[in-house]
C-alpha cells in the first residue's frame, strides 16, 4: 500500500508542475520554436510567460525571416520617429503629420492576431510601442504603411517595364498581398494586389526627388548593369530604370580591343526596347553628368552600378515577354 501511495503522490505532482517550472534555457528553447500566433496565444497565458514572449530577441527571427527583404532603413527610421513621438507626444504636433504612421496603435487589439490577453490576475496590458513584436504585429495588421519600391508599378503596365518606383505599402494578410500608394504625379496613385516578388526595400537612402550621387562613372565598362534614375519632368519623382552598358559606335566589340572604357562619353542601353526605339540608348559623360534631358524625353539622373548578383538577376526575371516599342 505504501508503493501505492508514493506512486500517486507523484502523479500528483507531475500534475502541478507549470510550464515556467521548467529551466530557462528549456523554457527559451520552447518559446524560439513557436510562430507570431504562438506567442500571441502563449502571451495570454500569464504575466509572466506575456513578458517573456513579448522580448525582443524572439520577434526579431521572424522580423529579418519575413520583413526583411521589404524593410529598409527609411522604414525603420520612420518607425524610431514613431515610437519617440509616441513616448513624447506634447513635444510633437501629430495633426500635422499623416504619413506612415498615423493612429497606428492603441491597446493591443490587432484583427489578426486577437488573443484574448487575460493575465493571472485577470487584468489587461497595452503592448508598449517600442518592441519588435509592436512593429512586426502592426505591420501584419496592415495598419503600418512603410516605404519600399515596386518593380514593374500598375501590375507591370508598359510604360513601366524594368522599372523600380517608391512607394508607401501596406499588408493584408488574408491575400499575402500589398497596396500601394504612389507619389500624387503619374497616371495612377494606388495599386493593389502587389505579390512579394515585385517589392525591395530601398537599396540605397537616397529619396525619389532628389538626384542621386553617382559614385561609379569611372568604373563603368561595357556589359556592367546598371540602374538609373529617369522622371518624366521635373515635377515627378524618379523611378529606377535598369540598363546596361554598351559599346561605342566606332568599337568592334572585341574584348581584346575595346577601350570605351577610356572614353569620357558611356553608352547606356535598354534593350527592352526595340532597336528603333528613341528609348533605346543613351549617351552620358561620365566627367561631369548630372541630371540631363528635356521635357520630351524625359530626365536621366544618377547612376548606380550593380555588383550583386542576385539584384541583377531580378531584374532578369522581370524581362518583357514582347520588346517595348
Amino acid at each position: 500500500m505504501g508503493g501505492v501511495s508514493s506512486k500517486v503522490e507523484n502523479v500528483e505532482e507531475r500534475d502541478d508542475v507549470s510550464l515556467l517550472d521548467l529551466p530557462d534555457l528549456a523554457l527559451e528553447c520552447i518559446l524560439d520554436r513557436l510562430s507570431p500566433t504562438e506567442l500571441c496565444s502563449m502571451a495570454a497565458v500569464c504575466t509572466s510567460l506575456r513578458d517573456r514572449c513579448r522580448s525582443d530577441h524572439l520577434w526579431e527571427k521572424h522580423m529579418k525571416q519575413k520583413w526583411s527583404r521589404v524593410i529598409g532603413d527609411g522604414a525603420y527610421k520612420e518607425w524610431q520617429w514613431h515610437v519617440a513621438s509616441r513616448k513624447r507626444p506634447n513635444l510633437l504636433d501629430q495633426s500635422k503629420r499623416k504619413g506612415l504612421f498615423e493612429t497606428l496603435f492603441g491597446v493591443w487589439s490587432f484583427s489578426l492576431f486577437r488573443p484574448k490577453l487575460e493575465s493571472c490576475n485577470k487584468s489587461k496590458s497595452s503592448l508598449p510601442v517600442d518592441t519588435i513584436m509592436a512593429w512586426y504585429l502592426s505591420l501584419e495588421n496592415g495598419q503600418l504603411w512603410f516605404p519600399a519600391q515596386v518593380y514593374n508599378r500598375e501590375n507591370g503596365h508598359v510604360g513601366f517595364m524594368l522599372s523600380c518606383y517608391d512607394a508607401e505599402l501596406s499588408y493584408d494578410s488574408r491575400t499575402d498581398t500589398f497596396q500601394a500608394r504612389y507619389s500624387p504625379h503619374g497616371r495612377q496613385t494606388t495599386e493593389e494586389n502587389i505579390h512579394w516578388d515585385r517589392l525591395r526595400a530601398p537599396p540605397i537612402d537616397t529619396p525619389p526627388n532628389v538626384l542621386h550621387d553617382s559614385d561609379c562613372l569611372d568604373d563603368l565598362r561595357p556589359g556592367d548593369h546598371i540602374e538609373i534614375q529617369w522622371r518624366k519632368s521635373k515635377e515627378f519623382p524618379y523611378g529606377w530604370w535598369y540598363g546596361i552598358i554598351g559599346h561605342l559606335e566606332s568599337c568592334d566589340r572585341n574584348e581584346n580591343h575595346c577601350h570605351c572604357h577610356f572614353s569620357d562619353t558611356v553608352i547606356l542601353e535598354f534593350n527592352q526596347y526595340s532597336p528603333g526605339s528613341r528609348w533605346r540608348r543613351m549617351m552620358i559623360n561620365r566627367k561631369d553628368h548630372r541630371e540631363e534631358g528635356n521635357e520630351v524625353d524625359g530626365f536621366y539622373g544618377g547612376i548606380r552600378k550593380l555588383y550583386n548578383n542576385e539584384e541583377i538577376a531580378k531584374w532578369k526575371r522581370l524581362w518583357p515577354t514582347q520588346i517595348l516599342e
